[in-house]
């Protein structure tokens, strides 16, 4: 570093780094000293590099790594007019559901150069909107995962602006949806093989729309296998509903029950063995979502998985995408399921053959 007059200057040949140490962040004007140039040429250099010489880019980008500069996430907005930033809106973080999506956001986003900002809406479908278009101000893009507002809303947010569809088909707009037929279909065809002649549907909310899929699905499945389908419901996807559901399904005439979400399927279990009942021997419970709560319980949730964190990674790449061409025209993206079985499952009692 030298003095010349009144200018402090890095000489990028002597000095490589600051002197004072890492620990302040090396700004726009350091590395323009460093080169002898003005801020506005290595902003350019850095930002909008086809607009400077090669020898002056090349000599400006070699200092700026030898000085450890990082260009502020705030500076390149105003500068471009972008946040490098997606928003993502969840129904409720504390559902095992979530957070697989949510890691697999952040890290395919992390991977991209984006930053993710998370807003929950704690199962208020009246705050969806609402924290989207909070968040739309902050952010390049939005990723909604299983939103419950009506499809014109939904239809006329993704006019307004990039988003994508996690969990949810909407007309117009880009989404990442589970298939559900398959791993129902091998789920109807597990029970009947056990035995099982009729099986009741624990539904989950009523706006839900990946609900209306599965019972459509699972509909269709009991159809083709010659099996009654029962229905009770709409239930919250928690255990405590699970464990009203418990009570009603008790009263039925039914062996085998397939619920909404693993959350209600452990709410049904766990009743069910406080009143005395062996799951897996004297009635089969299957969940879907294959969470990791699916493992530890007794016996293990037969569960129907859904891969949650490939619907995140897909839900990022599609945003960016949009972000990289709004032309584009919007795509669905379909991944499939399937059973994995464990102990809540088994052969039906006599009296329900």
């Amino acid at each position: 570093m030298r003095n010349n007059g009144n200018r402090l200057r890095y000489d990028a040949r002597t000095y490589p780094y600051p002197t004072w140490g890492a620990a302040l962040a090396v700004t726009l004007a350091e590395v323009a000293a460093a080169c002898n140039v003005s801020t506005s040429t290595v902003s350019r250099a850095l930002t909008d590099p086809e607009k400077v010489n090669a020898e002056t880019r090349t000599r400006i980008e070699r200092v700026a790594r030898q000085l450890g500069y990082a260009p502020s996430r705030a500076g390149r907005s105003l500068v471009s007019g972008r946040t490098d930033t997606v928003g993502l809106v969840v129904p409720d973080i504390a559902n095992p559901f979530f957070p697989p999506i949510i890691k697999s956001v952040q890290a395919r986003a992390r991977d991209k150069r984006y930053a993710v900002l998370i807003a929950d809406t704690d199962e208020h479908v009246a705050d969806e909107l609402e924290l989207a278009r909070g968040l739309s101000r902050q952010v390049d893009g939005l990723i909604l995962a299983s939103p419950r507002t009506a499809p014109a809303e939904l239809t006329r947010l993704a006019q307004q602006l990039p988003v994508v569809f996690v969990n949810r088909e909407v007309e117009g707009a880009g989404s990442v949806v589970i298939d559900e037929n398959e791993g129902l279909q091998e789920a109807v065809e597990h029970l009947v093989s056990l035995g099982h002649r009729r099986i009741t549907y624990l539904s989950g909310p009523r706006r839900s729309w990946s609900n209306q899929q599965r019972r459509d699905a699972l509909a269709a499945a009991c159809t083709a296998n010659d099996v009654e389908l029962r229905e009770l419901g709409p239930f919250e996807p928690q255990i405590q509903a699970g464990m009203r559901a418990a009570d009603l399904l008790q009263s039925s005439e039914v062996a085998a029950a397939i619920a909404y979400d693993d959350l209600i399927a452990l709410g049904v279990m766990s009743r069910l063995t406080e009143r005395g009942m062996q799951v897996g021997h004297e009635i089969s419970v299957i969940g879907i979502d294959d969470s990791p709560l699916s493992t530890v319980t007794h016996p293990m949730l037969t569960s129907i998985h859904v891969p949650a964190a490939e619907l995140g990674s897909a839900a990022v790449d599609l945003l960016l995408d949009q972000l990289r061409d709004p032309d584009l025209p919007p795509q669905t993206v379909k991944l499939e399921t399937r059973l994995v079985i464990r102990g809540s499952t088994g052969v039906a009692p006599t009296s329900f053959k």
